[in-house]
């Protein structure tokens, strides 16, 4: 691994995930984090009681794009930690204020270079295989109508990928799952 990402620690990641994330003061006062029995599940909050802070670990939004050209997908290769080389479908963790189509349209801009057209909506995932959080991925079906075609700001190659020749390293579940959808709705 470079430089860069050298601080980068999976199994580390994945602990603090399950460690409440690594939350153990409150962010409105300050006072020590207890467990507690809320809602049927074990959760953080402030036992002060004119705080009231509970900690939700609620997964993170993120969305991106299935585009198909002449029955080949488009898949992006990592440039960033988790699984630097893995392949992916150009997706990534909205913004505040943003739009899941507005993250969609940003994300495969940055990772692709190309401008597209969201033409519907494909369906939602959980992914709990990223060490940096889990994620509810919205995937959108795109067109190209801009652009042009290259490995941008987050991504090492960019190609498209006949669908009996997809790589074997797809990063994440959610992905290869979408794949394996669109392959049996739109092509058996």
């Amino acid at each position: 691994m470079d430089d860069k990402h050298r601080y980068f620690d999976a199994e580390k990641l994945f602990r603090l995930k399950d460690e409440h994330c690594g939350y153990r003061f409150c962010p409105r006062c300050g006072t020590a984090l207890a467990a507690a029995e809320l809602d049927g599940h074990t959760r953080l909050s402030c036992p002060d009681g004119e705080c009231g802070f509970v900690y939700y670990q609620n997964p993170v939004p993120a969305a991106g794009v299935v585009i198909v050209e002449d029955d080949r997908v488009l898949l992006v290769k990592r440039a960033h930690p988790p699984r630097i080389g893995w392949w992916c479908l150009p997706a990534g963790f909205m913004e505040w204020r943003e739009h899941p189509t507005q993250t969609a349209i940003r994300e495969v801009g940055e990772e692709t270079g190309l401008q597209v057209e969201l033409t519907s909506f494909f369906e939602v995932y959980s992914g709990t295989d990223d060490p940096r959080a889990n994620a509810v991925l919205i995937l959108y079906l795109a067109k190209r109508v801009g652009g042009v075609l290259r490995a941008a700001d987050d991504a090492l190659d960019v190609r498209f990928f006949g669908f009996e020749e997809l790589p074997d390293k797809i990063a994440f579940a959610a992905h290869r799952q979408a794949l394996a959808d669109y392959n049996r709705r739109f092509r058996a």
